[in-house]
Parts: structure tokens; C-alpha cells; sequence
């Protein structure tokens, strides 16, 4: 039986205010959360930060912005988890954005 998974991540301001946030994705074919992390971690930005623009995330950003905040979001980790899938993303979706940004 398929498991859904969770990806983590924030948004960190200048202030070092956090904004935590997550999507759930399907996972059909059960690719390893191993895998998952191995593969969104070569691809980010200082093996931490990632645009959320071009991996097709929802930013976190807070609603007001200060001239020295920046675009990027920190990675968090990936889980598994039975909630249901936000949309009808799979991980596979994700990880093809990741490998094409």
C-alpha cells in the first residue's frame, strides 16, 4: 500500500523570524524516503536553501518584507506520513522540478 509523503520546510527572515510550512504528496510507486532526501539534498541551494518558485512549492513568506530578506527556503526533511495529498502531486512530480531547476 502506497504511503504519502511530507516534505518540511521554512522560511527564515532577516530577523530570524520562522514561518514552518509542508506539502504532502502521493507516492505510488513507494520511493524511499532515503532516496527522497538523497536527492532533494544534491540539489539544493549550500546544502540547505531552495527557491520555491522553481521546485513549484508554495512560499512561506511572512506579509510584510524587510529590503534585506531574501527568496530562498530552508529544507527541512521528509517524512512519511497517511494524510492525504494536498493535490494530485506525486513525490515524482517534485523531484522532476528539483532535477530540471
Amino acid at each position: 500500500m502506497p504511503t504519502n509523503i511530507k516534505f518540511n520546510y521554512l522560511y527564515r527572515d532577516t530577523g530570524n523570524y520562522k514561518q514552518f510550512g509542508n506539502i504532502i504528496l502521493s507516492n505510488p510507486n513507494n520511493i524511499s524516503t532515503a532516496l527522497i532526501t538523497d536527492i532533494v539534498k544534491k540539489n539544493l541551494i549550500d546544502r540547505e536553501f531552495f527557491e520555491t518558485t522553481k521546485w513549484g512549492v508554495p512560499s512561506l513568506f511572512f506579509d510584510t518584507k524587510n529590503e534585506d530578506d531574501h527568496e530562498w527556503h530552508e529544507f527541512e526533511n521528509i517524512e512519511i506520513t497517511e494524510e492525504p495529498p494536498y493535490s494530485g502531486l506525486a513525490i515524482e512530480d517534485l523531484l522532476d522540478r528539483i532535477l530540471l531547476d
